[in-house]
């Protein structure tokens, strides 16, 4: 018997890609991303500066805390000099007191000079003395015993910068709350317009969404491809804003020093140090993307639901 070989013919098996249902690349798709990705952007600079601010307000208190100043008035009768130095032995006798040390005329005369102008000549007018006192732990600094003591030299007060420490936590708290604030709307915004983005692609693939009820698709269903969308809209608008969030601090930090002037920038590093975000500060921007990314897809899928059962 003849064995007759047919010829194998190979069938195609490779399945035409599947089409997603909310279309991948669109004019509106883009545009949304460009706006996630500036609400983003917004979100992490704000929270970049709240950051900021907060860690610098901790450095101010913990800066002033251990550091308090005696301030010697001249008296009729007294020796200046005699009562620095009876100041600066009593401070240093006062236990927590890590140094003393009286400032000269030379400097208390410049802490004046922002106030009467440079080249002014103060020797015929006996001005204040100040005696910094540098403390190693504000807890274990007796400042009781050192104000009963100072009571012995005339004209000496005793300055805890008390007053200074609860403007400066009161300055820096207000910032820290407008800055909260301020992500607040930007988020309530992303919402808004995430919103109002699922709506126009509702009604824009319209028949796409009868065809898939008429199939009997439910409305879980069609809310989960819409969620899948926005979560990687979301997502990638995300990561280009929190990029370029962190970009920004990084050039401030390189460019602050060189652009603005010596004195302005001295300011700039009293408030905010040297825009400095450290790894807390990165890592708060970072998760902003997932945060946005899952506020956009839950966002949209409730939304779509509500859509659709307005619809239905």
């Amino acid at each position: 018997m003849v064995e007759l070989k047919l010829p194998r013919f190979r069938m195609a098996t490779q399945r035409p890609r599947a089409a997603p249902i909310v279309p991948e690349r669109s004019v509106a798709g883009r545009t949304l991303v460009l706006l996630i990705a500036i609400m983003t952007f917004l979100s992490g600079v704000t929270l970049g500066g709240v950051v900021l601010v907060q860690k610098s307000a901790i450095a101010w208190s913990s800066d002033v805390g251990r550091e308090v100043t005696i301030q010697i008035r001249p008296v009729e009768g007294e020796v200046m000099e005699s009562n620095l130095r009876t100041a600066v032995a009593l401070a240093e006798a006062t236990p927590g007191v890590t140094a003393a040390r009286a400032l000269t005329l030379q400097e208390s005369e410049a802490l004046l000079e922002p106030w009467l102008g440079a080249g002014v000549d103060l020797s015929a007018i006996d001005i204040p003395r100040l005696v910094v006192v540098e403390l190693g732990d504000p807890a274990d600094a007796d400042i009781p015993k050192l104000e009963r003591d100072l009571a012995a030299v005339k004209g000496a007060t005793l300055d805890t910068h008390a007053a200074w420490r609860q403007q400066l936590n009161v300055m820096a708290g207000t910032i820290v709350i407008s800055g909260l604030l301020v992500l607040t709307l930007i988020v309530v915004a992303t919402v808004l317009a995430i919103i109002f983005a699922t709506r126009g692609t509702m009604a824009s693939n319209r028949e796409i969404v009868d065809v898939l009820h008429f199939i009997g698709a439910s409305n879980s269903f069609i809310a989960g491809e819409f969620q899948g969308r926005f979560l990687s809209i979301g997502f990638r608008g995300g990561l280009v804003g929190g990029f370029a969030a962190v970009v920004f601090f990084l050039m401030v930090g390189l460019t602050a020093g060189n652009v603005v002037p010596d004195e302005a920038s001295a300011q700039l590093g009293v408030l905010f140090g040297r825009f400095a975000l450290g790894f807390d500060g990165i890592i708060g921007i970072a998760a902003v993307v997932p945060v946005i990314a899952a506020l956009t897809a839950i966002t949209s899928r409730l939304t779509v639901r509500r859509f659709l059962s307005q619809t239905s």
